[in-house]
């Protein structure tokens, strides 16, 4: 079984990051892109790069330099094009564990496979203080993270606009949709802003203050556990509207409430099993044990407890399968951040 490295980064952030894992970071591409044949793959990705780099360096992100050195270093097309694909589905719990400190608990869902074997922690910084940022070598944004004494946060994908009315036209709606967020929003990529958040917010109130009113390039969810008691929030963004709900909550792929034109990534039905099942295994106890079915699913990668009440806590999980048909299991040992950095200090 793998182990999930911890990184120290604070000096160089994501790109020291991928300079460091750089084996990591070809496995990586290498898994997600599959069997397609080299010469095709790499001319579609150069194509798609050149795309994804020229809409990075328009909106107002402060961190396109860091996409462009990353490409450099690795040396091969897809870079921009991974970094600016979107999560296919998460999982997402913010409550109170029964000694009161608030606590998040995810699973990541994504359909590439390798995601599970090259997760990582990079322990990075900014001027607000240092965070613990699970992730892979060559991203630039942020999806899962936590800082100790300040707020830990992960992004959920939203559901999707529709304009047209029947399943058999949701093609079409899509392919709108990311043309609008490519060629006339200039707004943050969701993981982009969550890292400004990591990096430069003191506290939970003034992380959800940055990620309610900076403008978005596509809809997002932010759910969001401070370090006191009784902090615990979601954002729910389009590109320039936020709603703030506050309290113990679940998330999935939907709005806490259904709105009209708006479609609930997975399915409704899926979406409301996947938080009844979660909300069914309160926090605490053994880690990992709320991951079953249906919240574990065939395109499960990653699963995060952690809470940044006192010195933090962080425990990560990869997952893999061999088959769409299959449940995953788990790819790595179990990271604990206590232990990780104690071996570190070593």
């Amino acid at each position: 079984m793998n182990s999930i490295p911890l990184v120290d980064v604070r000096q160089g952030g994501p790109v020291a990051h991928t300079l460091a894992r750089l084996d990591a970071a070809a496995a990586l591409r290498d898994a997600c892109l599959g069997p397609t044949p080299r010469w095709g793959r790499d001319f579609l990705l150069q194509s798609v790069d050149r795309i994804a780099g020229g809409w990075l360096r328009s909106s107002v992100s402060v961190y396109a330099e860091d996409l462009e050195c990353i490409s450099e270093i690795l040396g091969f097309p897809g870079a921009p094009t991974l970094n600016m694909s979107y999560l296919f589905a998460c999982t997402t719990s913010a409550s109170a564990r029964p000694d009161g400190a608030p606590t998040l608990r995810r699973t990541l869902d994504w359909p590439f496979g390798g995601l599970g074997r090259c997760v990582g922690v990079a322990w990075q910084s900014g001027p607000a203080g240092e965070f613990y940022n699970v992730t892979w070598p060559g991203a630039v944004g942020v999806l899962t993270a936590m800082a100790p004494g300040r707020f830990c946060a992960v992004i959920n994908q939203a559901p999707m606009r529709r304009r047209l009315p029947t399943l058999a036209l949701m093609p079409i709606d899509a392919a709108i949709n990311i043309s609008k967020a490519l060629l006339r929003e200039d707004g943050w990529p969701p993981d982009h802003l969550l890292r400004n958040a990591f990096e430069t917010c003191a506290d939970f109130e003034a992380a959800i203050a940055l990620l309610s009113r900076e403008p978005l390039a596509r809809p997002a969810i932010f759910t969001l556990a401070g370090a006191a008691p009784g902090e615990l929030a979601v954002v729910e963004r389009t590109e320039r509207e936020a709603r703030v709900l506050r309290g113990p909550l679940i998330v999935a792929n939907d709005w806490q409430e259904r709105r009209a034109g708006w479609n609930g990534r997975m399915g409704h039905a899926n979406n409301q099993a996947r938080r009844a099942a979660v909300g069914g295994v309160p926090p605490g106890g053994p880690s990992f044990r709320w991951v079953a079915p249906p919240v574990l699913n065939p395109t499960t990668r990653l699963a995060v407890e952690m809470s940044a009440a006192g010195a933090g806590e962080l425990v990560a999980r990869g997952y893999e399968t061999a088959s769409w048909r299959q449940l995953p299991k788990p790819a790595t040992a179990d990271f604990d951040l206590r232990e990780a950095a104690l071996a570190m200090a070593a």
